[in-house]
């Protein structure tokens, strides 16, 4: 078996890329399987993990057979990131191993575990989902306006009096960098148009 271990650590967590290493290399040894990249990503709350990337390039082109991480949390940023990469590996034929979870995709019962983290993966987004929708429910009591602030209201005047000037809404838009709906917009809510 063609394996890759792959060990991520943040900038402030560096202590543990040492033991992260050494685990995974004796796990893969154990096992008798060849070690063909190592990995090692020091990054700190990035959205694109460059050298997992690489990972996942060497995975299509078929240059590994299983993935070896030490820990879950190593490799996905969320519950959503990580089933998402799972699923990509499996369709890719690609093994992927925890070894502190003991999560073994290349088994039936790892795979049926991926399958729970898919269940749990659901719930967190609808979590999120109802706690998004109760916090813009309470902003909303409290008299606070949700989303992007008025940003053409404070042309208003301006519009009015170009508007009564002759110019048109096109017009009017573009020396007030303004958008022609805004200008409709404060048109409408006057006898205007």
């Amino acid at each position: 078996m063609k394996v890759a271990i792959y060990a991520r650590v943040s900038t402030h967590d560096q202590n543990t890329l040492d033991m992260q290493i050494q685990a995974m290399t004796e796990y893969v040894t154990s096992r008798g399987w060849n070690i063909v990249k190592s990995i090692c990503e020091i990054e700190s709350g990035e959205k694109k993990r460059q050298l997992r990337e690489k990972l996942f390039l060497a995975a299509r082109r078929q240059q590994l057979d299983v993935i070896v991480v030490w820990k879950l949390d190593r490799w996905g940023r969320s519950v959503t990131d990580l089933l998402h990469n799972l699923n990509e590996l499996n369709e890719l034929g690609i093994g992927f191993i925890s070894i502190t979870e003991a999560l073994d995709l290349t088994t039936a019962s790892g795979r049926a575990m991926a399958g729970l983290l898919a269940v749990f993966s659901e719930f967190e987004r609808e979590i999120l989902r109802e706690r998004v929708k109760a916090g813009i429910a309470h902003a909303r009591n409290k008299g606070k306006t949700h989303g992007r602030p008025p940003s053409a209201k404070k042309h208003k005047e301006q519009v009015i009096s170009l508007y009564k000037e002759g110019k048109n809404k096109s017009e009017i838009a573009r020396k007030l960098g303004i958008s022609r709906t805004s200008v409709r917009r404060i048109l409408s809510e006057g006898d205007f148009v």
